[in-house]
């Protein structure tokens, strides 16, 4: 059941969550280990020596091939110490005080426009909406041109939503309305095979028009370096040199990882606001609280709900024994919901403290993205409490087919 996409196009079975973890907090699954238990998630993200990101990848389904394998283990999101630990240190660097301040200003300027537009409408999609924002966000950080940053929105359909029938052959970009080199990208976009189906997007031939685009954009940046973060980025030299496979792969995490999760996350949270409508007036009341809303948005929301990490020894975990080699699943829409840890987990409250979802994940691989993240939340939510107030459902949401993104393709709302 937890791994049927046709699931969470109803919602995520947390009884069903919460029932196994009651059976055991590490659970045998189709053919792997899931860890559903808080404190179970934390040690396995925050101990990679006996738990892989990069023997298997951090996905249940195997590549195809070793081919395929060795193409995902080049990805930080994929790798362990020391190659893990050297790549995040110069990403790190390259988040310069001066870049991550002039986006957190753009940021709430984006936000206050992007709901201003909609504001005299009386309705709009929400999901929509929000999903502009990382867009804009992103090309800043890439230094994109604005006309380019639908790409994104394509690629990410295409990897995160594979399960969907629609986001799988995603193709919204109009190639007279992008730069050249976005148009040279486009002319090796993939279409769908007879079958109807698209190129594994976890390969590289499933992606030649990201990987286009990344190389050009890359060797751009590495001669005319801007003021962005992936120039700072590309910019260093000797050791503390990124290669140019090194930034395709960069920009690929972002440009997906960091764009869907947020996607999502924006209109999830303003879907516990809509199911929860005496905590939205709470918050139109106290604005003040809106810092501690959004954490909770991420916890209850939970926009990725599993990575995968593989055993590299036979070892116990909470009393079960798990062999070199299995498959180990963290699943976080469980352990957010833990009720050890959070009192009345399936409550939505805009002034839970503590708040220790592990919504960004834990340990090495902690979401380099996150304090960007919770920024753009907060000016989404800032925008939409001043500029609209009180919002009501207009229709039933519209859920992703997927496993493991957590996702809202469309959100009606009016005010």
């Amino acid at each position: 059941m937890i791994t049927d996409p046709d699931t969470y196009t109803r919602g995520v079975p947390y009884e069903h969550l919460a029932a196994l973890r009651r059976e055991s907090p590490v659970v045998r699954v189709d053919d792997f280990w899931a860890v559903l238990r808080h404190a179970d998630v934390k040690y396995v993200l925050r101990n990679p020596r006996l738990f892989s990101s990069y023997l298997g990848g951090t996905q249940i389904r195997e590549p195809a091939t070793e081919q395929d394998l060795g193409y995902v283990r080049r990805m930080m999101l994929n790798m362990d110490p020391p190659e893990h630990a050297r790549l995040r240190g110069l990403l790190t660097k390259a988040f310069t005080p001066r870049a991550v301040g002039r986006l957190t200003e753009r940021i709430h300027g984006w936000a206050r426009e992007l709901i201003g537009r909609v504001a005299g409408d009386g309705r709009c999609d929400f999901a929509a909406v929000a999903a502009d924002l990382p867009l804009l966000t992103l090309a800043e950080v890439f230094g994109i041109p604005e006309q380019d940053r639908r790409l994104m929105y394509d690629w990410s359909n295409r990897v995160i939503g594979y399960q969907d029938a629609d986001y799988a052959v995603s193709a919204t970009v109009d190639a007279a309305e992008v730069t050249d080199l976005a148009r040279a990208a486009l002319a090796v976009r993939p279409v769908p095979g007879p079958d109807g189906a698209m190129p594994d997007p976890r390969t590289r031939a499933g992606m030649p028009d990201l990987y286009a685009y990344a190389t050009a954009l890359g060797e751009y940046k590495r001669r005319n370096p801007g003021d962005d973060v992936m120039s700072n980025l590309m910019g260093h030299v000797g050791e503390d040199r990124v290669s140019l496979a090194e930034f395709e792969n960069l920009f690929w995490l972002f440009s997906v990882a960091g764009n869907e999760t947020l996607r999502n996350g924006i209109p999830g949270g303003m879907l516990a606001l809509l199911s929860h409508p005496d905590q939205y007036r709470r918050l139109l009341a106290d604005p003040s609280l809106l810092p501690g809303a959004v954490e909770e948005m991420l916890r209850w929301w939970t926009p990725v709900m599993h990575f995968r990490r593989t055993a590299t020894e036979d070892l116990r975990l909470s009393d079960v024994d798990i062999s070199a080699g299995d498959k180990v699943v963290v699943w976080f829409s469980a352990a957010n919901r833990d009720q050890s840890v959070f009192e009345d987990p399936d409550r939505f409250d805009v002034g839970r403290t503590p708040n220790d979802h592990l919504t960004f994940g834990h340990g090495p691989h902690f979401c380099l993205g996150a304090q960007l993240a919770r920024v753009q939340l907060r000016a989404m939510f800032e925008a939409v409490l001043d500029l609209l107030g009180e919002v009501e459902p207009a229709g039933d949401p519209v859920r992703l087919r997927s496993n493991f993104q957590n996702g809202l393709k469309s959100l009606p709302i009016r005010w």
